[in-house]
């Protein structure tokens, strides 16, 4: 079986610091935790900071806001936002 796929969307500063505004991804695992994702793509994309992006982002899965990221499970298809504040200065 295929390993499942999700689309990230990434926006503001996490596309200025990946160098992207959209990418595949190939889950590690058939059934993974939102929770788990953050990591997941700081090992994608090391030494640019989304690291600490991510610590402030919120998530949108399918266009949903994310309230509870513990509370969702990955499984392939979806497209996944990461959703930056929006700072002025």
């Amino acid at each position: 079986m295929s390993q499942p796929e999700i689309t990230v969307l990434y926006f503001a500063a996490a596309s200025t610091a990946t160098g992207l505004t959209e990418q595949s991804i190939t889950l590690p695992a058939s059934q993974y935790p939102l929770s788990s994702l953050s990591s997941f793509l700081v090992s994608l994309h090391p030494d640019v900071g989304l690291d600490k992006i991510l610590q402030s982002s919120q998530w949108s899965v399918n266009a949903e806001m994310v309230d509870n990221v513990e509370e969702v499970t990955l499984k392939g298809e979806e497209e996944v936002a990461i959703i930056c504040p929006v700072s002025g200065g």
